[in-house]
């Protein structure tokens, strides 16, 4: 009977690899840039028949219709907000225009509007094309899955899948849920969720995502996660919820806000009575007054903020990191010292034979040993069992057929293999570890080992060491952590001191605290803390998520990690590489660098502009531009946490 895979089979089209979708918000789509455009439009015809003498008649209704059609949207939200008895920024503006007009200034008024609206737009623009960033992850995903069913296939809406469903994905089609490949075999690009460069092979027995785009073989999927659960939906949830925060300092200055509007308005009122209280005509008073109005305005300090964070937080949700709020993005960058857990953090968290020993006598070479000890323990579920199998599997070994098999718990299982009985299982449980083999289970075990012994006809022939393999970017992260807090970071964990010694060892860490319970690993970040130390916490597990409350900030390696600790996790790394912690720090201290950046420059065109007017004559369209340049320099250069080239690896060489 043919494969389901062999149904259907959809034509193999040669060339690139197709983009993930895009979903741009269009410019006139936005009521700002429409209003603004309307406003200049109407300005560039009336200005030359201003400039060139023509009657008033002419030239007056097409300002007056640029004062509406760009200042009434500010205007209209500045006067529901003073009904609220809140000072909008955007209505001193409005005012600003207005007085300017009423004093026979028409044309600045016009340009101040004109600029403030034109200003407005691109402030949308740059806020929508950051939304896209965010919302553009939805569209990583299909909105079609093709079922399986009892007689075919149908069909169905993604969102309709439900775990256990078993899907069809043909060559270049998305996959449509998180599961397992069940038969087929393929090259999967995983670079929309992962960030890996080239595709990578998946077989039965791997992991696919949804969204990932399937190369040119056919794959039979089970459904693993409902799509709500999805990484993919997961990461469109945590990035929306984080686009909707706010970070400390943004509140801050919200906070002040009102306070610098009302008193704005103080010095504004003071700078045009105490000219006429002097003798000052009322023209230039209310001139400089309107110019003072426009050029305190704080609009550029309280965009100074949010664009670089939330740019941060979009760039590091592409390449796989998640952080859950612009407070947390903040917050990354101040960390000055770092507690790593051990099992799914550092290491990979599966059980992987690392060391293959035969004894002495024993007639078998290293594959040998392996698929005898691979016969015995293959219809067992234990991890150290499986561990061996999959070894065998890598290998492509030939196993010998095995009979009569039987498991004791805790000591090992037994099968007949060419008549001969076969036992594997633990050295203390066997009581035949002597001599050679012994020697060779104390040495895999004093490096952090497990060793697993094999028997023939109860005589050792060798034994096979088996540990949680470090991850390979381990080191190169312990190492970046280090330059970018100045300390080596902490190993927190559960596991037995030699073992977690020989581990640490190897990535560099010298701080080992071992054989800690949950609340030891809270209680050890808790006094840091209390130290004055801002602690990032990095684990995977239940036993870390208390570690990760604690911490000024945690994250949880997410392909692994437990409900708990993805909850209880300020970010979480989606994809299996711990090299992006590191990175996410460094851009975090980027954006925040960024923010400080705009601050000043803020600071900086408002205190000159401000003197001017004051100290000279400061002309009303020189201080609008000002002003309003002021407000998109710093929007703009927030929106540079954007570009790809802001995402840098520390524990790849990148430079910051």
């Amino acid at each position: 009977m043919p494969s389901v895979l062999d149904q259907r089979p959809a034509p193999v089209v040669a060339g690139p690899r197709p983009a993930p979708p895009r979903r741009r918000t269009r410019v006139l789509a936005l009521p700002e840039a429409r209003w603004a455009l309307a406003a200049l439009a109407l300005f560039l015809i009336a200005l030359p028949l201003n400039l060139l003498g023509a009657p008033d008649w002419l030239w007056g209704p097409l300002f007056a219709a640029t004062y509406v059609t760009g200042g009434w949207e500010p205007g209209w939200e500045g006067l529901k907000a003073l009904k609220d008895k809140t000072l909008d920024v955007d209505l001193l503006m409005v005012v600003a225009a207005l007085g300017a007009a009423a004093i026979g200034q028409v044309l600045d008024g016009a340009l101040l509007i004109v600029i403030f609206a034109t200003s407005g737009a691109l402030e949308a623009v740059a806020t929508a094309r950051t939304a896209d960033s965010v919302r553009g992850l939805l569209d990583l995903a299909p909105t079609t899955a093709t079922r399986l069913v009892s007689g075919g296939e149908e069909t169905v809406a993604a969102e309709e899948l439900k775990a256990g469903d078993v899907i069809l994905v043909r060559p270049g089609e998305r996959v449509g849920a998180d599961g397992q490949v069940l038969d087929g075999a393929s090259d999967v690009d995983q670079a929309t969720i992962t960030g890996e460069p080239l595709p990578v092979a998946r077989k039965a027995g791997d992991e696919v995502f949804a969204g990932t785009v399937n190369g040119t073989g056919a794959l039979r999927v089970r459904v693993d996660r409902d799509p709500a659960d999805s990484v993919i939906a997961r990461i469109v949830k945590m990035v929306e919820e984080a686009s909707e925060t706010k970070a400390p300092t943004q509140l801050f200055i919200e906070k002040i806000e009102q306070r610098y509007s009302i008193g704005m308005v103080i010095a504004t009122l003071a700078v045009f009575a105490i000219p006429l209280a002097f003798g000052s005509a009322l023209q230039p008073a209310l001139l400089r007054a309107m110019t003072f109005m426009i050029v305190a305005s704080p609009c550029a300090v309280v965009l100074s903020t949010m664009p670089p964070l939330l740019s941060a937080i979009a760039n590091a949700g592409r390449h796989g990191v998640l952080a859950k709020s612009a407070v947390v993005m903040e917050r990354l960058g101040q960390v000055d010292a770092v507690a790593l857990d051990k099992t799914g953090t550092l290491t990979e968290g599966t059980p992987r034979v690392t060391e293959i020993r035969t004894l002495p006598g024993s007639g078998l070479d290293e594959d040998g040993l392996l698929a005898l000890a691979a016969a015995a323990e293959q219809p067992s579920e234990h991890p150290l069992a499986r561990a061996v199998v999959d070894a065998a599997r890598e290998r492509c070994l030939s196993l010998p057929e095995a009979l009569d098999f039987s498991s004791a718990p805790g000591q090992g299982v037994s099968v007949t293999v060419a008549g001969r009985t076969v036992q594997v299982g633990s050295p203390a449980r066997l009581s035949a570890a002597t001599g050679p083999a012994s020697a060779a289970v104390a040495e895999l075990e004093e490096t952090g080992q497990t060793a697993v012994l094999v028997l023939r006809d109860d005589g050792p022939v060798g034994v096979i060491g088996i540990a949680d393999r470090l991850r390979r970017d381990a080191a190169a992260t312990v190492t970046a952590l280090t330059g970018l807090t100045g300390r080596s970071p902490v190993l927190l964990t559960g596991d037995n001191e030699r073992a977690a010694r020989h581990l640490a060892a190897q990535v560099g860490i010298t701080d080992v605290r071992a054989g800690l319970l949950p609340q030891d690993k809270a209680a050890a970040v808790q006094k840091w803390e209390a130290e004055g130390r801002k602690v990032l916490v990095v684990g995977d597990g239940v036993n870390d998520a208390p570690a990760l409350a604690a911490a000024h900030t945690g994250i949880a390696m997410g392909k692994a990690g437990s409900d708990l600790a993805l909850e209880t996790a300020d970010a979480v790394v989606v994809r299996d590489e711990l090299a992006t912690v590191p990175a996410v720090v460094a851009l975090s201290r980027t954006a925040r660098r960024l923010v400080v950046q705009n601050l000043v420059i803020a600071g900086v065109f408002i205190t000159a502009l401000v003197v001017w007017d004051l100290v000279a004559t400061l002309p009303l369209p020189l201080g609008v531009a000002g002003h309003e340049g002021s407000t998109v320099i710093v929007g703009l250069n927030g929106l540079r946490l954007l570009r790809e080239a802001a995402w840098t690896n520390p524990a790849r060489g990148g430079a910051e």
